[in-house]
């Protein structure tokens, strides 16, 4: 059971303990850091920013520098899903992929992502860089061959079959960055986030810039379940037709939260005890902490419900910014 939250924020970590059935802030770190994504295993925490990433060995209490040969400074998304919390990833802005296998002593940059990138000429709409990697979703970590999925905006979604060593586009992405083109049965390249889901590694959702997709064969092929602007969505890990979702009508524009229990093909408002839609701001990034789901909302907001019953509420409101959650135990 996770009773310890670790936030990354515009202004550093903090972590929340989870007491007598409420969310309460214990300590923070790395003042004056622009948190960018937290990732958690056991004691081991990465922290990525916009200049490096910071580890700590102590579930938080103390940080040191965990960069070395990271090449490229701007972290977008970290994961560390390995149970021994030796394994780690780092995605990056301009769009690269570093792997660790020593609990982040050292990084290894995947220099195919880069070759990508630079073949297809990866984009951010709203920054100079070559594109991002905003998203993993690994499959399997303890397997001799252990899959992983990223999400690159705007690019595609990659998959790396041998525990990131090596990565390639899957089938049904093309690498090409145009967004205003007929797609079939491709994703929309503004890919925000990705999910696997547990009972196959071939069922893939992703929430992109054009819609929520659905793969059932690795990424294949693709179906719009929904289209519409959107970065985040949870699976029911018991009930691959059970969907939690973050959709808007433009980016943080009429942002809100839906339910369906078919798959995709019926939506319900599942915004209660919410104001919604929100005019200026939408779901980031979704989190199930045992029977609780929480919310990032792009004005920095953390919020919770139960998933017996859905109905919101603004927890941890002192903690400012927030931009990205991990649990720990």
């Amino acid at each position: 059971m996770s009773n310890r939250l670790y936030m990354a924020t515009a202004n550093g970590v903090f972590i929340g303990l989870r007491k007598d059935g409420k969310w309460r802030q214990i300590e923070g770190a790395l003042n004056g850091q622009f948190v960018t994504s937290v990732a958690a295993c056991k004691d081991l925490v990465l922290a990525g920013t916009k200049d490096g990433i910071w580890r700590s060995v102590d579930a938080g209490k103390n940080w040191t520098e965990a960069d070395t040969h990271l090449s490229i400074r701007y972290v977008r998304w970290l994961a560390c899903p390995a149970e021994g919390g030796t394994f780690a990833l780092a995605g990056t802005e301009p769009a690269a992929i570093f792997v660790s296998r020593d609990g982040a002593d050292t990084w290894t940059a995947c220099p195919e992502v880069a070759e990508l990138r630079d073949k297809h000429g990866w984009f951010l709409p709203y920054s100079p860089e070559a594109g991002c990697v905003r998203g993993f979703a690994p499959f399997g970590f303890g397997a001799e061959m252990a899959r992983v999925f990223a999400a690159v905006e705007v690019g595609g979604v990659l998959i790396s079959n041998n525990s990131g060593n090596n990565w390639q586009l899957v089938e049904g992405s093309d690498g090409n960055p145009d967004m205003d083109r007929a797609l079939g049965t491709l994703i929309h390249p503004d890919v925000h986030s990705i999910s696997v889901h547990p009972s196959s590694p071939d069922l893939v959702t992703a929430p992109t810039g054009g819609g929520l997709y659905r793969s059932d064969d690795c990424g294949g092929t693709w179906n719009c379940l929904y289209t519409c602007y959107c970065r985040a969505v949870w699976v029911n890990p018991d009930d691959p037709q059970h969907l939690i979702f973050g959709p808007a009508d433009g980016v943080s524009h009429n942002g809100r939260i839906e339910e369906s229990h078919d798959g995709g093909q019926t939506w319900h408002l599942a915004s209660k005890g919410m104001q919604v839609p929100w005019p200026q701001h939408m779901v980031e990034r979704f989190l199930q902490v045992n029977e609780e789901l929480l919310a990032v909302l792009s004005n920095g907001e953390l919020w919770s419900t139960r998933l017996e019953a859905i109905e919101w509420h603004h927890i941890l409101s002192d903690i400012k910014e927030i931009t990205a959650i991990a649990a720990g135990n």
